[in-house]
């Protein structure tokens, strides 16, 4: 075993939501598309800096994206996957970085960068649709639980949360002060169907206020926001292989971007919720590396230019609903697998080290044969990131927020 020597066409109906959740949702859209999320707003006692999650669809290949070439195994075991044609960034001298992530081994030698490997959720199959929602709603097997771990840990009135995706994420429904944002070129509504709307809130105070307030906004923002994200599928964030491998890392770089902006204002929120899809690597595994490791290296990149002065309390963490399988396929790529990598970066991580209690790759090493074994939960980094940026306590956190996982994982930043 090795230790690293630094480790220790879904409807408001559909979706249970009332009309007055809707509007509200659409407004909070609407506001955060036209950038006013300038809204007068102090975040509560407890809640500290910034935080960041991206979620990374489809499920990262680990092995790939942080190498082990110290393991006596490797070679063996992972065949021609193993020879990249460029090759991998040193990190610690047994594990090293892919040679796509350029930006996030800078920040591993500046001491911002922790990676933390043969990491999972609870999940122990192999769907990705399972597996995404036991791992956003924070729950101890799929469909215990309909909200969100950082839905259900937002402070109420005192910190708000905004998801650069097309829909609400289960991460963070359970919170009235979530909402969502995405470049859009969709028209105004017409002004027979705005009068028709005005009529139908008429006698409710709140949604009449509320509808007024969007109709209030200017629409020209929407559009620059089209043309800033690139448009086209690179926005959607389950179907970026079919995009261009260029619009993909321009697409999400511009969402990482407005996301640093969103979170660099004065009162902007304490939370952002990033996607990047496109991490199925069935077939052809490393030339799709190759592009989406590239892509997710520029956004981090672009998101830490963004925040600014914020990035030195800021922490992000990248995370996928599992890992893949340990050897390779028969068509150039690797299969729905367990444990994976994870990144926690920020300007107060204590990082440049790769924080792995390592299972070792041999076969009898492996879990049920094929896969890399975890030994770390994914929920004890959750659970910290809460802890510091939104100063859950240790009793919610086990009750409520992540029932059942292990304690919170220590030593991540360098100061408390």
């Amino acid at each position: 075993m090795h230790t690293s020597s630094s480790s220790s066409p879904i409807g408001p109906a559909a979706a249970g939501w009332s009309r007055r959740r809707w509007l509200q949702g659409l407004g909070g859209a609407t506001l955060a598309a036209s950038g006013a999320l300038r809204l007068a707003w102090a975040q509560g006692p407890g809640v500290r800096g910034r935080c960041v999650v991206v979620m990374l669809r489809g499920a990262l290949d680990g092995l790939a994206a942080v190498p082990a070439p110290g393991d006596p195994q490797w070679a063996a075991l992972r065949g021609p996957l193993a020879d990249e044609a460029e090759a991998p960034l040193a990190l610690d001298g047994f594990f090293a970085l892919h040679p796509a992530l350029r930006g996030l081994h800078g920040w591993y030698g500046s001491g911002e960068l922790l990676v933390v490997h043969a990491v999972a959720s609870p999940y122990r199959e192999r769907s990705h649709f399972d597996a995404q929602q036991l791992l956003e709603s924070g729950g101890e097997r799929p469909f215990a639980l309909s909200t969100g771990w950082i839905g259900r840990a937002l402070p109420p009135g005192a910190a708000r949360a905004v998801a650069l995706a097309p829909a609400m994420p289960l991460a963070l429904r359970g919170s009235e002060d979530a909402t969502t944002w995405t470049p859009t070129r969709r028209a105004a509504p017409d002004d027979d169907l705005a009068a028709r709307v005005a009529r139908l809130y008429a006698q409710d105070p709140v949604l009449a206020a509320r509808w007024q307030q969007v109709r209030a906004l200017p629409a020209a923002p929407l559009a620059d926001a089209a043309d800033m994200a690139g448009e086209g599928d690179a926005m959607a964030p389950n179907a970026q292989t079919s995009a261009s491998p260029r619009a993909v890392g321009a697409g999400f770089a511009a969402l990482a971007t407005q996301a640093g902006r969103f979170l660099a204002e004065p009162q902007g929120p304490a939370v952002a919720w990033l996607e990047l899809g496109g991490w199925d690597t069935h077939t052809q595994q490393g030339p799709r590396l190759q592009r989406q490791l590239a892509a997710l290296d520029g956004g981090l990149l672009a998101l830490r230019a963004a925040l600014g002065p914020l990035w030195a309390d800021t922490t992000v963490l990248v995370m996928t609903e599992f890992g893949r399988s340990a050897r390779p396929n028969g068509s150039g790529g690797t299969d729905h697998g367990t444990a994976g990598v994870a990144f926690v970066a920020g300007g107060a991580v204590a990082g440049g080290r790769v924080l792995a209690d390592w299972p070792g790759l041999a076969p009898a090493q492996l879990h049920e044969g094929r896969d890399l074994r975890p030994t770390t939960d994914l929920r004890s980094l959750q659970r910290a990131l809460l802890a510091r940026h939104l100063g859950t306590d240790e009793t919610r956190l086990s009750r409520e927020v992540l029932p059942g996982s292990p304690a919170s994982a220590r030593g991540l930043w360098r100061e408390a």
